[in-house]
């Protein structure tokens, strides 16, 4: 009964809106339903918000397309995370109706926190995250990559799904080991990632929407299980250090361990998986631009950037004013919600020029916004920015006639954008 009003209060209803004013033309409306195909038809639908000017006005507020916009809401005070439904009747219901499992977008989410909360968790595990520290696992990341493709030896000659084999497990088992996720549980904890991604969209289908429940229900019942057993035997990872802390009272309840612990987790190879099989197919798609890699190795590390630019593995992101401001020169009232297209800032030509162009030798391509800014700025940058460098460039070394296949096909996700599947012969 809850989880059937739940539904209808957060996704039912507003799919309803957004039909109605997708078919009457408006534009963001418009690009959530075509974001949910996962075509890159919402590339033109962003040049086409963009043609409106720097703030779009939409029936559901405003999305912001430019570099300059969107910086500036994501690093300005007047407007924080979350989204303006915890008001009136509705959003009462909504409260109530609420599963109690982990939810990324729900508190105490860091994706959905702030100061001094989310500064609180952020600084329980920053260091992990740190350019030093991950210089420290690219050794690990190397031995991970090249044992993944060592397995992938034997099948060279025939199609492999990439993000199965490859794109999805380097990201997931350096993650694991920083977390001490045993080997035997990984297997769980991607499918764990790959059946909550949606949980962060708007407008999911009733099946979609008790999919996505089941799978953070469990993920929640496992991750208990997993920090009790940290508990019992403590080991040399992070997860056991925010137990420790937990335990002797310093800084979290029980509920934030879990949901920092649990979004550490799933964010720490989600967004990746999405990052490797971007940049293969980039690479593949611009045979020019690989070779220019393959004369110039020192190029790698803007291959990552560049391919963060062009086709980044978030297209947006949200956040609402606290109060009436301005955000490129317009007016935004207090209680509004402000898309940031993160894909369309990356693509600007004010910045960025011949912004549709893969080029690795782009000067200025790590000035994107692929990792968000401000304080909200993704933990895992630079983890994320390494294993992408590492991940691509093994790969290539290893498999420089590497072709996709057809039916290559990608995830049906608003928000998160990557390949679900990836078909590909390695040595054709």
């Amino acid at each position: 009964m809850r989880s059937t009003v739940h539904w209808a209060v957060a996704h039912g209803l507003p799919t309803l809106f957004l039909r109605r004013a997708a078919d009457q033309g408006d534009l963001q409306a418009r690009l959530i339903r075509v974001g949910s195909l996962g075509t890159d038809e919402v590339f033109d639908l962003v040049e086409e918000i963009r043609s409106q000017g720097p703030l779009y006005r939409s029936r559901i507020g405003h999305v912001a397309t430019s570099h300059g916009a969107v910086r500036q809401l994501l690093t300005s005070d007047d407007f924080r995370t979350g989204l303006p439904n915890n008001e009136g009747t509705l959003g009462r219901i909504a409260r109530w109706a609420a599963p109690d499992t982990l939810h990324p977008v729900e508190p105490p989410s860091l994706l959905v926190t702030e100061p001094p909360d989310h500064t609180r968790y952020r600084k329980l595990v920053t260091r992990v995250f740190t350019m030093r520290a991950v210089e420290r696992l690219r050794e690990r990341t190397e031995e991970i990559a090249a044992d993944l493709l060592d397995d992938l030896e034997p099948r060279a000659s025939s199609s492999v799904d990439l993000v199965e084999a490859y794109c999805a497990q380097l990201p997931v088992t350096v993650i694991a080991e920083i977390l001490g996720v045993p080997e035997a549980e990984r297997g769980r904890v991607l499918d764990f990632g790959s059946a909550a991604a949606p949980s962060l969209d708007l407008g999911l289908g009733w099946r979609r929407y008790r999919s996505v429940s089941r799978a953070l229900e469990q993920f929640d019942a496992w991750l208990g299980t997993h920090l009790d057993n940290l508990r019992r035997e403590p080991g040399d990872n992070l997860l056991s250090q925010l137990v420790t802390v937990r335990d002797e009272g310093q800084g979290l309840s029980e509920s934030e361990l879990k949901a920092t612990a649990g979004l550490v987790l799933a964010a720490g190879f989600e967004t990746t998986v999405n990052l490797l099989g971007n940049g293969i197919a980039q690479l593949h798609d611009h045979p020019e631009e690989r070779a220019r890699v393959v004369a110039d190795p020192s190029l790698w590390t803007n291959v990552v950037e560049e391919s963060l630019r062009l086709d980044p593995p978030v297209l947006l992101t949200g956040r609402m004013a606290l109060r009436d401001t301005e955000l490129a020169g317009q007016p935004v009232r207090a209680g509004s919600l402000v898309t940031a297209i993160l894909g369309g800032a990356n693509r600007d030509p004010e910045v960025f020029a011949d912004p549709l162009r893969f080029d690795v030798g782009r000067t200025n391509a790590r000035e994107h916004i692929a990792f968000s800014a401000g304080r909200h700025h993704c933990l895992g940058a630079q983890l994320a920015r390494m294993e992408g460098e590492v991940g691509l460039r093994a790969i290539w070394d290893r498999f420089p006639d590497l072709r996709l296949d057809p039916g290559a096909r990608r995830r049906e996700t608003r928000i998160l954008r990557g390949f679900e599947r990836l078909p590909a012969t390695l040595r054709p």
